[in-house]
């Protein structure tokens, strides 16, 4: 099937598929807040109305622990791959609402972006995926490839009850492979594919030394400051170069291919604008490797945040009894967040001084994940993009986390494919969020192209 025929297919209903899109993000379907419930089950419903719309076959809503998830198939492309598609349908909170220019959940269009709450985070990039497969069959009368769809309400709150629901349903989701639109290209007119996803493991450290605070003038000096302590702690976990010191952190770190490392160089990232931007005169980071590959591909242990004493107005001339930090560490493969966080505990006690008792509680963590680059869905991807952009897809690797990818890699054994279309610059999580409606019009095309492009693959 020529690329035309989806360009004309788009073009004869782009305004009918806006109107649609504008009434998806009027749903304030805020999934962190309780009074917006039955705002996510509404969102819901409207998706299940969709997919029934397209002729999916068992379609349904189904109930978890927290918010529901929305299922539907169609299997009747006969030897041909089967596909899962992954998205989610809630929202973040949209505070400090002084700060957007037009009502979050109003959708409005200027300068050719469409603003709104969930515009580009994930709810634009989910109504894609449906009207690409709307347009298939619009115009091939079928569909190149058998589709699932699995589409959530809980990722902005860490996906806590999908996890349960992909193991208690690994049959009826069983796939070839799991595509994702919820990432970003590289800039404007510059498509990527990304393959890979750090992980993630957090702990909080609670220092307590006395049992009050004490008064610094009778007791400095003769009791241990809790303060002091954890600044101890946390100054053991690093070198002056970011390198971490706590033993065994590295053992399990896959390091980057001398192909990857020619593929990020090839991206010519800009350092020195970067510094600029960021109103820095250096970077910082391990040495040895650029700012791609330390955000991208080199695990991290960065200290979020500290707590204790006195920080009111003026002094107060006290020793805290109390502090802590909160810790994350972003993983690459194959580190294992539990054993990251036995081997920061390990270090803790290590390090602990005197005078002082510490406790460690752990946070949410999610493995990394890794699909190799040369493989043929990703090849396919990229010519797909190609064909649309007329422009080389760039290879990139995300420095944050998605736990439910890895979640998709650990139960269901299959590759995830990331095909994003937004820009970092798009505010998602942020007032004005938007999404610029060029990639809204293009990736409707590569989705198409590259449906196609998967069924010529045999997987």
């Amino acid at each position: 099937m020529e690329l035309q025929h989806f360009h004309d297919y788009f073009e004869e209903n782009r305004e009918k598929h806006l109107q649609e899109l504008f009434e998806f993000l009027s749903i304030p379907s805020i999934s962190s807040l309780s009074e917006h419930k039955q705002d996510v089950e509404r969102a819901a419903q409207w998706l299940k109305n969709q997919l029934e719309q397209l002729n999916i076959e068992n379609v349904s809503i189904d109930p978890t622990a927290g918010h529901p998830v929305v299922y539907g198939e169609w299997l009747h492309a006969e030897g041909k791959p089967t596909v899962l598609f992954y998205g989610h349908y809630d929202v973040q909170p949209v505070d400090p609402l002084n700060l957007w220019e037009t009502e979050p959940f109003k959708p409005e269009i200027r300068e050719n972006k469409l603003y709104a709450r969930g515009a580009s985070d994930d709810k634009g990039q989910v109504f894609m995926q449906l009207k690409a497969i709307e347009a298939l069959f619009a115009t091939l009368g079928t569909l190149p490839v058998n589709v699932k769809f699995l589409y959530e309400g809980e990722e902005e709150i860490g996906s806590a009850h999908l996890p349960a629901y992909i193991e208690e349903n690994k049959e009826k989701l069983s796939a070839d492979f799991v595509l994702i639109s919820d990432t970003s290209m590289y800039g404007p007119g510059k498509p990527a594919i990304c393959y890979g996803l750090r992980g993630l493991a957090g702990i909080q450290i609670d220092v307590r030394g006395a049992n009050s605070d004490l008064h610094s003038g009778l007791y400095g000096g003769g009791v241990q400051n809790a303060i002091h302590a954890l600044v101890e702690i946390l100054s053991s976990f690093r070198d002056k170069n970011g390198k971490i010191l706590v033993e065994g952190f590295y053992d399990d770190v896959r390091p980057l291919t001398e192909e990857e490392r020619k593929a990020f160089a090839d991206l010519q990232f800009d350092e020195e604008a970067l510094k600029k931007e960021l109103g820095v005169d250096e970077l910082f980071g391990e040495e040895g490797y650029s700012f791609l590959e330390r955000t991208w591909a080199r695990p991290t242990l960065e200290i979020n945040g500290i707590f204790g004493g006195f920080s009111g107005e003026g002094i107060k001339t006290v020793l805290p009894n109390e502090a802590g930090a909160k810790i994350t560490c972003r993983l690459v493969p194959d580190q294992d967040p539990d054993k990251i966080v036995a081997l920061l505990r390990k270090h803790i006690e290590k390090h602990t001084p005197k005078g002082v008792t510490v406790s460690v509680n752990e946070f949410d963590n999610g493995a990394p994940y890794l699909t190799p680059f040369d493989h043929p869905l990703i090849k396919a991807a990229s010519r797909s993009y190609e064909k649309v952009y007329q422009v080389p897809a760039a290879f990139t690797r995300g420095g944050g986390s998605i736990p439910i990818v890895a979640t998709f890699d650990q139960i269901l054994k299959v590759p995830v494919v990331l095909m994003g279309f937004g820009l970092s610059t798009e505010n998602f999580h942020a007032p004005n969020e938007h999404f610029h409606l060029e990639n809204f019009d293009k990736g409707l095309r590569v989705l198409c192209d590259y449906l196609c492009e998967v069924s010529k693959l045999s997987l």
